[in-house]
Order: C-alpha cells, then sequence, then structure tokens
C-alpha cells in the first residue's frame, strides 16, 4: 500500500488526505500575496492555517518556479529559513516541511528539527547531504521535472522511480518518501504546450501510484489555472484552485500543498467524501460541527 510519513505524520492509503499549508518568505514569489516578511506574521498566519485544518505546514525561503528569477545566495535563504521555521514552531507542534534544494539551507533545516526536505530537483543536488538526512530520520518529498519528451508520465514516473532509488540506497526507509509529479514545472515538452502538459499530469496522476508512494500534488494558484481561466493575477485563481486539488483528490492525491488552506480543506473533504476516503474527523474550524446523519 502507499502509506508513508512526515514526521509523526502518517500519509497515504487508509489515512485523510493531508493538508499542507504554505509559508512563503521569498519576496520574488510569483503569488506576491503570499509572502510573510516577518516573524509576526508568519506566526499569524500559521496560527490560522491550524485553526483552518492544517496538518502540516510548508516554509520556503526562496521561490521555485522555473519562470522566476529568483536566485539568491544560500547565506540570505539560510537566514530566511530560520527566521520562519522558528516562528513556525513557536506556535504549533505540527510537522515542518522544508521547500529548498540546496545543500546549507537543507544542513540548516535539519539542524533546526524539521520533519521533511521539499526538493523539487528530485535530490540532483542533494545527495551529498542524503547520508545526514539518513540520520536525522527527515522525510523526503521527492518531485519530478524538466520531462521534455516523450509521454510525459512516462518520463515522470522514471524521474521518480530514480529518485526513490537513490534515497534507498542512502537507507533512508521507503516510508520515508513522498513523491510529487511537479506541476508547473514541465515547461519545455516538445509534444504539447506547457499549460497543457500540468492539465494532463492533473488527469492521469492515478497512473503514478504504481511506484507505491504517496502522492503530494502542488497547483495552487498555479500558471496553468490562469491560463484556463483567463485570470492573470494569482489572487484570482483560488476557485481555479480548489476545483483542480478536488479533482486531485480524486484522482488519488494523498497530500495537498496550497497557500489557501481554509478553502481547500472545504474541496478536499467534499471530495474525499464522494470517494469514501476517511476525512478527518477533528474539526478544528471555528464554528464548524461534524456533518449530521440526516
Amino acid at each position: 500500500m502507499r502509506r508513508g510519513r512526515i514526521g509523526r505524520l502518517e500519509v497515504g492509503e487508509g489515512h485523510p488526505v493531508r493538508l499542507m499549508g504554505i509559508i512563503n518568505v521569498s519576496p520574488e514569489s510569483f503569488h506576491k500575496s503570499s509572502v510573510r516578511r516577518d516573524a509576526e506574521s508568519i506566526r499569524r498566519t500559521v496560527i490560522d492555517m491550524v485553526e483552518a485544518g492544517a496538518d502540516l505546514i510548508d516554509v520556503g525561503g526562496m521561490s521555485s518556479a522555473p519562470y522566476v528569477e529568483a536566485t539568491i545566495s544560500e547565506d540570505e535563504e539560510v537566514e530566511r529559513i530560520r527566521m520562519a521555521v522558528r516562528a513556525v514552531r513557536e506556535v504549533t507542534e505540527l510537522p515542518i516541511s522544508l521547500d529548498t534544494y540546496r545543500v546549507r539551507p537543507a544542513l540548516e533545516g535539519l539542524r533546526l528539527g524539521v520533519d521533511a526536505i521539499n526538493d523539487v530537483y528530485g535530490l540532483y543536488y542533494l545527495r551529498e547531504v542524503l547520508r545526514e538526512i539518513y540520520e536525522s530520520g527527515t522525510s523526503l518529498v521527492i518531485m519530478a521535472r524538466d520531462v521534455e519528451s516523450g509521454d510525459i508520465i512516462d518520463g515522470i514516473r522514471r524521474r521518480l522511480k530514480s529518485s526513490i532509488d537513490i534515497a534507498l540506497a542512502f537507507g533512508i526507509e521507503e516510508e520515508r518518501v513522498i513523491i510529487d509529479p511537479g506541476i508547473g514545472f514541465h515547461r519545455n515538452h516538445e509534444g504539447m504546450k506547457w499549460y497543457e502538459a500540468d492539465l494532463t499530469i492533473l488527469r492521469r496522476i492515478d497512473e503514478l501510484q504504481d511506484l507505491g508512494r504517496p502522492l503530494l500534488i502542488g497547483c495552487s494558484m498555479k500558471s496553468f489555472i490562469g491560463k484556463v481561466t483567463g485570470r492573470k493575477s494569482t489572487d484570482e485563481r483560488i476557485y481555479g484552485s480548489i476545483a483542480s486539488e478536488a479533482f486531485a483528490v480524486i484522482k488519488g492525491a494523498d497530500v495537498i500543498r496550497t497557500h489557501n488552506v481554509r478553502e481547500s480543506g472545504d474541496a478536499i473533504r467534499m471530495a474525499s467524501s464522494l470517494i469514501a476516503r476517511p476525512v478527518r474527523n477533528n474539526f478544528s474550524l471555528k464554528g464548524s460541527e461534524p456533518p449530521s446523519n440526516e
């Protein structure tokens, strides 16, 4: 079965779809209104996410969007991460995932005790710290990107399988590995336009279940939603986002990474109920009650 864990949080088959709230401290981000620049705004946002039903928090110190010129020094990324992770930990004990693919920020995250490293390059740059990741017990979210030819799902499967094998070769237990097909990160496929690639991945994510690992999907506010809906502003893409996330749940997603925890949480609960998947029974939304039997 596709089961794993991020920290103490169990994910995958037999468990509710988990809700990963995004804390973004990168001013270069494509979604400007999501940026939090100081510890107090991070704390307030995390408290809101926890109350809205987040299961874990994903912290990013540098934008990883492939079309954004966002490279900063590793020193600056480390400083941003340090401030953000400490602020998150002050207000919640939920697992923390660190969105980075660079060595020094990853090592700082391990020192700070993050529960997962979320790597958009599928371990390409982080091989030299896999021993430290193994010894720390930290989980991995590994993403596929830049499939440029052939059937895109077959290409993603091969990339993910290669990354899984690398992690396992370092002794990292399979249960600590989560996979992400990389919606938004296949910009140059020769057989289709970039937004068609994203739509195709979303339609066919169930075909990746044979890899045996829980599937994380991140499509919140992304460009393909703007292309389909005509919404240029990321702030106007929320309805397209929650529609995409609900569809992803129906197609087999196990974790949804989102900027919009409250709205996405409702969509996930509804989609999960429709496919008879377990739904969280601790309704933490203020004023909410479990549904009646009527």
